[in-house]
């Protein structure tokens, strides 16, 4: 049975739901263990805030998706294959999920986070998921499994640390997903591939409801940051994503062209984000694992836009970027041009918000 609109509502609102319901839970539980993210010179909020919101991403989207997939193929007397791959992803996301959970509640050095990271990006490959084809950029297409496989690991812990620290201020690491997780939701639908739509579907439900939470959660005393376990959760899921979508030949989709630009068009905002500061504390000889306030977020807070001003501001730049990767790909212009010139905008816009900061 092909996937239609009802079962993408079926999986968007279980999960929405079961997170809108189980989060003052969470906030509870948060309150009477003393479980806050206390506030210091690093970071944007002054008072201790209950920090487990991520942890129903995962159940959510679990709940969401098992039941979708029982009401479709229980309506045509079907079964859902699982397959070896599918486990072994699974396992790969409980594991960023468990040590995401417990950074939050005992904390962890970031190096031992980073690990563990490896650990789980190396499933990618083992379940033969990996960037095969660079689908033109740079000039170059198909590529050897020796410089497949570390591209693919990377890339993971690139996507996964860049969701992990532009949840600095509020609303922008949900945000950001919801409009990921929208977007991948419609392109595997085009594709017709059940699975992946839901699981899209499902976790924007999910981030949604935390979003609400953490964005207005203040007027009813229910404010709540995501946490470690959600922002790793999230990022981990979305690579996974990005990564098998921009794959050619999977369940008949062929060669698409636009594939990987538009998995690069998705991510690109956070990851460049974490490639700056990466760079930025190796030019000053500082720890990479070391917390600081030179993400974009606190550049352009730093040139006096307030938290939400600085968040819809990021968020219009997001939007900018996908219409005229768009627009530049519909004009038949290469994709190396329309990274470069994404890059160049996400400089510029750097640029001015240290000008404007100092």
């Amino acid at each position: 049975m092909t996937i239609n609109y009802i079962h993408i509502i079926i999986a968007f609102t279980i999960s929405l739901i079961f997170s809108l319901i189980g989060t003052p839970f969470i906030v509870k539980i948060c309150n009477m263990r003393g479980l806050y993210d206390q506030p210091n010179t690093r970071k944007v909020h002054k008072e201790a805030i209950p920090r487990l919101g991520g942890t129903l991403f995962m159940p959510s989207l679990v709940i969401g998706v098992t039941t979708t997939l029982l009401i479709i193929y229980g309506d045509n007397n079907g079964s859902v294959e699982v397959n070896v791959s599918t486990i072994i992803m699974s396992v790969g996301a409980i594991l960023i999920y468990l040590i995401g959970i417990l950074d939050d509640l005992k904390g962890i050095k970031a190096i031992h986070k980073f690990i563990i990271q490896t650990i789980a990006a190396l499933f990618f490959p083992l379940c033969n998921l990996m960037i095969n084809n660079l689908h033109g950029l740079l000039g170059i297409y198909d590529t050897p499994l020796w410089f497949s496989y570390p591209l693919t690991v990377f890339v993971i812990l690139l996507i996964v640390n860049a969701m992990n620290l532009i949840d600095g201020i509020d609303g922008l690491a949900s945000s950001l997903s919801i409009i990921i997780l929208g977007a991948l939701t419609y392109f595997f639908f085009v594709l017709h591939s059940t699975l992946f739509t839901l699981i899209s579907a499902s976790l924007t439900g999910a981030v949604l409801a935390f979003a609400c939470y953490n964005y207005f959660g203040e007027i009813g005393g229910m404010k709540i940051f995501m946490g470690d376990s959600g922002s790793l959760f999230l990022g981990y899921v979305i690579a996974y994503l990005a990564i098998k979508y921009q794959m050619s030949g999977w369940e008949n989709t062929g060669y698409r062209e636009e594939a990987l630009l538009t998995s690069i068009t998705l991510v690109f905002l956070p990851c460049i984000d974490v490639v700056r500061v990466a760079l930025l504390r190796l030019k000053n000889h500082k720890e990479m694992f070391a917390a600081d306030k030179t993400h974009i977020h606190h550049l352009l807070m730093g040139m006096g836009l307030s938290m939400h001003q600085a968040l819809f501001t990021i968020i219009l730049l997001f939007a900018m970027l996908c219409v005229i990767n768009w627009g530049l790909y519909l004009s038949g212009i290469a994709s190396t041009w329309i990274v470069l010139l994404d890059t160049l905008i996400y400089v510029a816009v750097v640029w001015s918000a240290y000008t404007i900061g100092e």
